[in-house]
């Protein structure tokens, strides 16, 4: 039996693809008791790195402060033979530089929103106040495309089929 593990790792640019393409994240900090602390976030996939934005004191910035360790997850499919996803692990660097706040917000909201005008300065501007931006240096990655294990269509199905669109 061959390796599936191996057969269904992605490639730098798939990976590369994977992350410019989806829209949702989830993301874990280690809370001030040891907990996981996961939020769901929007990104941004830029120059090889994940950012986030967030609130200057979210509990996020504040865990990352204190201890950096940062993963990252963002993952598709409904059925076994389309899950595909990426998880990232390393350092969450909060930078608070306002040109970098900047940038980050605007491709944020580019990617979730509308192509940036300098009509929507003010909202953007109201997006990176009190803002700072989250970089993660990722220092390992998993990834997995079941697709690629050439598997027969899987029927959606199960009590949560109704709930899903399309």
């Amino acid at each position: 039996m061959a390796n599936q593990r191996a057969q269904i790792m992605m490639s730098p640019p798939e990976i590369d693809t994977f992350l410019t393409q989806q829209r949702s994240s989830t993301v874990a900090t280690t809370g001030p008791r040891g907990q996981v602390h996961l939020v769901a976030m929007w990104y941004s996939w830029h120059e090889g790195h994940v950012w986030i934005e967030t609130k200057a004191g979210s509990q996020k910035a504040v865990n990352l402060r204190r201890d950096p360790r940062m993963s990252f997850l963002a993952e598709t499919g409904h059925t076994y033979d389309q899950l595909r996803g990426v998880a990232l692990e390393g350092a969450g660097v909060v930078l608070e530089d306002e040109d970098v706040v900047w940038d980050v917000c605007v491709r944020i909201f580019e990617r979730y929103q509308a192509p940036y005008t300098e009509d929507l300065r003010p909202l953007v501007e109201l997006l990176a106040r009190n803002r700072v931006v989250v970089r993660l240096d990722a220092d390992r990655a998993r990834t997995w495309d079941h697709r690629k294990l050439g598997l027969d269509p899987v029927a959606l199905g199960g009590s949560t089929a109704a709930f899903i669109e399309g």
